[in-house]
């Protein structure tokens, strides 16, 4: 069977938010070429809206006549869900390629209780340093987004039934509690040994002042970000499945 030429394979295009910080891009980069090996039919392209390059509009610029999935490579749907994205599918509309929106990595608000990715608890687990803990701190970049804040707490609450134990959300910026406050508040409750999972997709600045907060307050264990966690792979094919499952529906 002749191989399928490029032009007939679904690109995917996975929009990072970028960093100054060159392993966010190197992180990124890692997790798009897991997403190629996982799903070696689809061409992948990682892209980001500030700092690192390509630039999504770009990439999409040169996918002319190509069905796209734009996935956008968000935890939580504040600014840049809200704002960032939308206003790059309105620029694309000018482009002449179709483009399909899939949904951010987060969870998401469903009736009559939030549906949450169980890829995404199965890769916060992993990321977990394998010790005794007594209480977890949920670390996230922040937002002043209530909405978005809100899908945060319910990602805690999924955490902590999955670990059975205390879990509560902390952020580097944007909201209290910093992730030392948290560690403190867990430790005067009587917590000994508290870790820490981090809510992050790379590692860069934010996540660097989350880390040391939470150890510089006594955190016995800092996860590392999700990068390129099976789970996370896997998580980003179910949403391009998900989002060519509802232009197939459409059509």
């Amino acid at each position: 069977m002749r191989p399928a030429r490029l032009t007939d394979r679904l690109a995917v295009v996975l929009v990072a938010h970028g960093s100054r910080d060159p392993r966010a891009a190197a992180a990124t980069s890692a997790l798009a070429q897991a997403v190629r090996r996982a799903r070696p039919a689809w061409d992948v392209h990682a892209t980001y809206l500030d700092h690192a390059g390509p630039r999504p509009l770009d990439v999409l610029a040169a996918l002319p006549g190509r069905s796209t999935v734009v996935v956008p490579l968000l935890l939580t749907k504040a600014y840049h869900g809200r704002v960032d994205i939308p206003a790059l599918l309105a620029d694309a509309a000018d482009l002449p390629v179709s483009v399909t929106l899939a949904d951010v990595l987060g969870p998401a608000a469903s009736f009559p209780a939030p549906r949450f990715p169980s890829l995404l608890i199965d890769g916060l687990v992993r990321r977990l340093p394998a010790e005794r803990l007594d209480a977890v701190v949920l670390a996230a970049a922040g937002t002043r987004n209530a909405a978005a804040r809100a899908t945060v707490e319910w990602a805690a609450d999924a955490l902590s039934a999955r670990l059975s134990l205390p879990c509560t959300v902390a952020y580097a910026s944007a909201a209290p509690p910093l992730p030392g406050a948290a560690v403190d508040l867990l430790r005067a409750s009587g917590a000994r040994r508290v870790g820490v999972a981090a809510y992050f997709l790379a590692p860069g600045y934010l996540y660097d002042l989350a880390a040391r907060s939470a150890r510089e307050a006594g955190a016995v264990a800092v996860a590392e970000p999700l990068t390129d966690a099976p789970e996370l792979v896997r998580l980003v094919a179910a949403r391009v499945d998900e989002a060519t499952g509802r232009l197939r529906a459409a059509a």
